[in-house]
């Protein structure tokens, strides 16, 4: 009997472990749901918005403007990030507000991406921290899942800040 209780709990075990590893596969490399919380990203996310962010993207280096992206935050690497990718490597980015007289222009430099939330009077992003490194980005969002009332593929900007190579 006691044999018996050994195998069924170390299959059980054994099963418990091979799912375990594929759900881990599965949110590493595929894509994991993310709750969002605070209003820089409004009104495109709001908090307590669920969102789907695929990790293909990043792997496979298709991030582009206009994608909203997850990353890592530049100041805490605990916390993670959501905002839109404004400007790629190399791209020329405005960096003074629209009521400044001078006009102050950034450059982004190689491996990094310029990231805004949408909401930018009360959004932390590149405007504060500068370019970020590529390599902090984790995934794209794709797709919001909740509210149900807003389910489907997000908006595009609403703040017209994504500007197009010029090459």
């Amino acid at each position: 009997m006691f044999r018996r209780v050994l195998g069924k709990t170390l299959g059980f075990l054994g099963y418990t472990v091979q799912y375990g590893c594929i759900a881990h596969c599965a949110f590493e490399y595929i894509g994991e749901f993310v709750a969002c919380s605070g209003p820089s990203m409004e009104p495109t996310i709001t908090s307590h918005d669920v969102v789907f962010s695929e990790r293909l993207s990043r792997h496979l280096c298709r991030i582009e403007k206009g994608d909203i992206v997850i990353a890592k935050s530049p100041f805490d690497p605990h916390m993670n990030i959501c905002k839109r990718v404004i400007g790629l490597e190399g791209d020329k980015i405005c960096t003074s507000g629209p009521s400044d007289v001078f006009k102050t222009h950034q450059y982004v430099p190689k491996g990094h991406v310029w990231l805004e939330g949408d909401n930018l009077r009360n959004s932390t992003d590149s405007r504060s921290y500068g370019p970020v490194p590529y390599a902090l980005i984790r995934g794209r969002v794709c797709l919001k899942l909740w509210p149900p009332h807003n389910f489907g593929a997000l908006n595009q900007s609403p703040t017209g800040r994504i500007v197009k190579r010029s090459d």
